[in-house]
This record gives structure tokens, C-alpha cells and sequence, in this order.
């Protein structure tokens, strides 16, 4: 019991840590890096690390103008922001 319990745990966190999933458009209709790196430019951000997720977001790493640290989703084909955060 507890080894069926200590799984379905292990899944739930695996689950919550999960990133966005943003789009199912073909990476051929999304926008270029270069626009979203200059989106969170012109939002005063630092950006330390970019990437595509599995989840088919562009997500970005770095820093605010408070000096905080951020984590952003953005959604490739619309560049909206799909989750963001700061700690």
C-alpha cells in the first residue's frame, strides 16, 4: 500500500512541475527567437537562459528590472505569455 501511495505521489509532483503546453502549430508558424528575446527586452527583462520546451513554448530564464529572478512562458505563435513567475 504505501509503495502505491509513495507512486501516486511521485506522479502528482512530476505532474505539477510540468511546463504549459502552448501550441500545436508546426514550429514552421512560430515566431522567430528574436522577436520574443526582444518582447522580454522591451519588458525590461534579462534574459539568462532561452529555450523550447516539450510543451512547445518558448520559455525564458533571467532576471527583471527589480533584480528578481523570472521564469516566462510565452506562447510561439501569438507571443502572448502563457505562466510567469517571480521569486
Amino acid at each position: 500500500m504505501r509503495a502505491v501511495l509513495a507512486f501516486a505521489l511521485l506522479l502528482l509532483s512530476s505532474a505539477a512541475l510540468a511546463g504549459p503546453q502552448c501550441t500545436t502549430e508546426p514550429a514552421e508558424k512560430w515566431l522567430p527567437e528574436d522577436a520574443i528575446r526582444q518582447t522580454a527586452s522591451a519588458m525590461a527583462h534579462t534574459i539568462l537562459v532561452f529555450k523550447k520546451t516539450d510543451g512547445n513554448c518558448y520559455e525564458i530564464y533571467g532576471k527583471n528590472s527589480a533584480g528578481k529572478r523570472i521564469e516566462i512562458y510565452f506562447n510561439p505563435v501569438t507571443g502572448d505569455i502563457v505562466r510567469q513567475a517571480a521569486r
